[in-house]
């Protein structure tokens, strides 16, 4: 493979990805409130397009039958309303005469039911905002026992409205108990006012819904039902996951959220327009975006998320003016901020690197020790498929990382894929080259059964010394192709969770106005599951992972967030091993020695117990099905559960523009200290 895959002529070229989690998009639309009337000649277009695909091209065969159709039912009311607080039991009775009639009515590109089910829910959420605001009016006793369903499994759609609300007003009791016990500590006519808006700002949005929201969400419901991983993108969706891939955008450089019915700046983008400016910080509130010097100013406020990103991305050179309320305002004081457009590079989302002194040698010098944070296997797909020559790509710039490294004459690598979810196969074959030479390093099976092996071409490696390899159970596809292939090649030491995510299933992009029209971009995109990948030893990483050679403990490895905690994964399996020479730099033997030495040392460790002791804790509350609210008890609780957690930063911490490539932590320390011990059972000095 080239860095592409084809999936037959009538598909053309087709992009190969390796991405765990969704990329959740924002949409555009014409009109402050969408009128969702029925499909269209175009939604019904792309079914059928999407149908065909998916029965011609899904790596499972499954054929589009009732198992999928009743798949989709369940998925399609999960989107919406997954806490069954919206819909009543009759609502779902009346559905479900279509629960096994979904595959049929795509075949012919009917999407009828989409729009049949979102009007209802609209109608159920008016009524739920009056019930909500009935409640908010009315006293509520915090001082009596009684408890609120948690466990989403142990919920039934309630059958008449008293029901409904009295489930909403247990639901409200516990939102009003999680802001007082929050990061800002609400509480009184002021949370009550959050709840209020909360809610109000939820039922707009959802009246604000466009057809290509409804036709990406229900489609979305029907390829899920074949794997988790197999989504329709709207053009608007495609364009951002786009913006991911290549690691640049034209605009001021802020990542931003809805909240409330406001947008929220959660980063300014380093190196950007608005880093540049230094006015737009963390937390701002923007209420109004202008064009130009003199633009009027558009009034942002209860408005998409995706129409205000609209408003202030745009060419580069050209004038936006911001309305911020700022975050450290003292009263309600707007403040316009003009910022020049300009091309952001997303760097903090590139390679980076960095080389720690740690330890002492024989003659006393430090070990040199060169880390890598990679965040995710990213290429410029656009500009490969065009030839351009030095496309964006990870590969290349942890190549420039290496050679620096060479040259600065570092001990050791440590790699940090602990939040690298995916990205491009073609890198992930590519950039494991960089620590190997020639062989194989993956194997992909096709939707027929063949296997075809993918090889590291180059000769030689870029690093060829001592290697870590940092995962978590967020490291996922690509990361466990690397991961894989390191460990299978005996070539450096997988150390973190007890395992990575679990994702073995390789995805391709096929842009449907290309397939269709020659126009790209118009009609959205199908990412499909194409092909299963296999190690070299032959083993899949599906819903399996990679197996760390060292466990450092954390509560990652208990969450629910594999790919066996997904709906509809498929299955693990095995292919035939291919021939390839072992290493010989890491063995059983080693690893079992390097653990033991990391447990005496996280037994004298004040932060490894109380990660034990958080960890114990979590599956305790993990079993209960309910939460008291009870005001005391749950401050009681919340308390106990969030003592110490000096390893979780704030979302602030995270997102500052000025943080270091690693973070000394506890947990990172020890991995360093695991680094040290394997240069010295390595006789490095």
């Amino acid at each position: 493979m080239n860095g592409f895959l084809t999936a037959g002529s009538r598909v053309g070229w087709t992009v190969v990805l390796l991405a765990t989690l969704a990329f959740v998009g924002v949409f555009s639309v014409d009109r402050a409130e969408a009128e969702l009337d029925a499909p269209s000649a175009s939604d019904r277009q792309i079914t059928r397009v999407v149908v065909y695909f998916m029965k011609q091209e899904h790596v499972s065969k499954h054929p589009m039958d009732d198992e999928i159709s009743q798949r989709a039912f369940d998925g399609f009311l999960e989107s919406l309303d997954g806490w069954k607080v919206y819909f009543y039991q009759s609502d779902i009775d009346k559905f479900a005469v279509n629960r096994d009639q979904l595959d049929n009515m795509a075949l012919k590109g009917d999407i009828s039911f989409g729009y049949e089910v979102f009007k209802v829910f609209l109608d159920r959420i008016d009524e739920r905002v009056a019930m909500i605001d009935e409640i908010l009016d009315a006293p509520l006793d915090f001082t009596i026992d009684e408890e609120v369903v948690t466990d989403r499994e142990g919920v039934s759609y309630p059958k008449t409205p008293a029901e409904a609300k009295e489930r909403w007003r247990k639901r409200i009791k516990y939102e009003l108990l999680l802001l007082k016990s929050g990061k800002d500590k609400l509480e009184g006519e002021e949370a009550l006012e959050k709840v209020r808006r909360r809610h109000h700002y939820f039922a707009k949005r959802m009246r604000q819904t466009d057809s290509d929201e409804l036709l990406e969400m229900y489609l979305t419901s029907l390829t899920t039902a074949f794997d988790p991983h197999t989504t329709y993108m709207s053009p608007r969706t495609k364009e951002n996951f786009d913006i991911v891939m290549r690691l640049e955008l034209e605009g001021i450089g802020a990542e931003l959220s809805g909240e409330d019915g406001y947008t929220i700046v959660r980063k300014v983008v380093p190196g950007g327009a608005a880093a540049r400016d230094a006015r737009l910080k963390i937390d701002d509130k923007i209420v109004g975006v202008g064009q130009g010097e003199d633009g009027e100013i558009v009034n942002t406020v209860e408005m998409k998320l995706s129409d205000v990103v609209n408003l202030i991305r745009g060419d580069r050179d050209t004038v936006v003016r911001l309305q911020i309320l700022p975050a450290d305002r003292e009263k309600d004081e707007r403040r316009i901020y003009n910022i020049t457009r300009d091309k952001i590079k997303l760097t903090d989302s590139a390679a980076r690197g960095e080389i720690i002194e740690e330890g002492a040698k024989s003659d006393g010098t430090p070990y040199k020790i060169g880390v890598i944070n990679l965040p995710s296997f990213y290429m410029d797909m656009d500009a490969a498929r065009a030839g351009v020559r030095d496309f964006k790509s990870c590969t290349r710039d942890v190549s420039r990382l290496l050679e620096g490294f060479n040259e600065k004459k570092v001990d050791a690598v440590v790699l940090d894929l602990r939040h690298n979810t995916g990205g491009a196969l073609r890198e992930a074959v590519n950039l494991t080259g960089l620590f190997l030479d020639q062989g194989p390093i993956v194997q992909v099976k096709n939707s027929r059964g063949q296997v075809t092996p993918d090889h590291d071409r180059f000769p030689g490696a870029v690093w060829d010394g001592p290697l870590v390899v940092l995962v978590s159970k967020f490291s996922a596809s690509a990361s466990e192709i690397l991961a894989g292939a390191i460990q299978d090649y005996e070539r450096g030491l997988i150390v973190g969770d007890h395992s990575t995510h679990g994702k073995g299933t390789v995805q391709s992009l096929m842009d449907l106005g290309r397939q269709l029209y020659s126009a790209p971009g118009k009609m959205g995109a199908l990412k499909i599951t194409i092909n299963q990948f296999y190690r070299p030893s032959g083993d899949s990483t599906q819903k399996r992972g990679v197996v760390s050679d060292i466990e450092l403990p954390a509560l990652t490895t208990y969450l629910d967030i594999g790919e066996a905690d997904l709906d509809y994964p498929l299955e693990f399996d095995r292919v035939d091993p291919m021939k390839f020479k072992k290493l010989d730099l890491v063995d059983k033997g080693l690893c079992e020695r390097l653990g033991q030495l990391s447990s005496q040392r996280r037994l004298e460790s004040d932060d490894f117990k109380k990660v034990l002791e958080r960890i114990a804790m979590y599956k305790e509350l993990k079993k209960k099905k309910v939460t008291t609210l009870n005001e005391e008890k749950f401050m009681a609780e919340r308390a106990k559960l969030n003592v110490d957690k000096e390893e979780e930063k704030t979302f602030e911490e995270m997102n500052k523009p000025d943080r270091p490539v690693v973070d000394r932590n506890y947990y990172f320390d020890e991995a360093l200290a695991i680094t040290l011990d394997y240069l010295s059972a390595m006789g490095t000095n």
